[in-house]
């Protein structure tokens, strides 16, 4: 597990080592553009456009060139969460004031992407809601248990997705795309791009053998991925081919 202090991206070469702090990896470095992280949260290109830019829901950071990073991997791990949201049928309406409510409560930073939100949070989240945008939250976002408000098993099934550090943010996220396949982004490996957690290869080394005319058994047995996990990947890829 990772403490802190600093981690090394190791380039081409030794001067190309490159060594970030990885705090630093997770808020303030674009790792994705916005067409990736939509492929990695599974959601339209043109819906997190919309919540990066509109409604500022997703932290945002302005491409240095058109198709470059933009979205650093909290923004990425906020985007799984919204989606979530938006899923369970909460209008972004009444997410965005509410989000905003608990940071100028409790200084919550990041909160789609905060652990905080699911415990000391989710009360004040939905107190707020029902109070100043008219209540009635979707059943399926909400739950209530010993009286409290906590969200519910739509949002809890993409919550357990995240992997939260020490500090209550995000340091893994298990991609929510796959049937099987155990795919996961992490900004400490392949600057984020989602692996396999069988082997570490990359989804996208893995899918350019394949579609280069390797079998699907012999792909699986030099990267050392799992035949029932190759065959969900490349389903879900030529699913977003057509």
């Amino acid at each position: 597990m990772y403490t802190g202090g600093v981690i090394s991206l190791i380039g081409g070469s030794e001067s190309g080592r490159l060594a970030l702090d990885f705090d630093r990896l997770r808020f303030r470095v674009p790792l994705y553009a916005v067409t990736e992280a939509a492929r990695i949260v599974d959601v339209p290109v043109q819906t997190l456009s919309r919540w990066t830019k509109g409604s500022a829901a997703v932290t945002y950071m302005p491409p240095s060139g058109r198709g470059r990073p933009s979205i650093p991997f909290v923004g990425l791990a906020e985007a799984l969460v919204l989606a979530a949201m938006r899923r369970s049928g909460v209008p972004m309406q009444r997410i965005r004031p509410a989000l905003q409510a608990l940071k100028d409560e409790i200084g919550l930073d990041y909160a789609l992407a905060s652990k905080r939100l699911y415990t000391d949070g989710a009360e004040l989240f939905f107190d707020y809601a029902e109070a100043h945008l008219g209540g009635g939250l979707p059943s399926r976002l909400a739950a209530v248990r010993s009286g409290q408000h906590v969200f519910g098993e739509v949002v809890l099934d993409y919550l357990e997705r995240i992997v939260y550090g020490e500090d209550g943010y995000p340091t893994l996220i298990r991609v929510p795309a796959y049937r099987h396949a155990e795919v996961v982004v992490d900004p400490a490996m392949s600057f984020g791009s989602p692996i396999f957690r069988a082997g570490g290869a990359r989804v996208s080394d893995v899918l350019e053998r394949f579609w280069a005319g390797e079998s699907l058994a012999d792909v699986s047995d030099e990267f050392g991925v799992p035949g029932d996990q190759l065959e969900d990947v490349v389903r879900v890829a030529s699913r977003r081919a057509a």
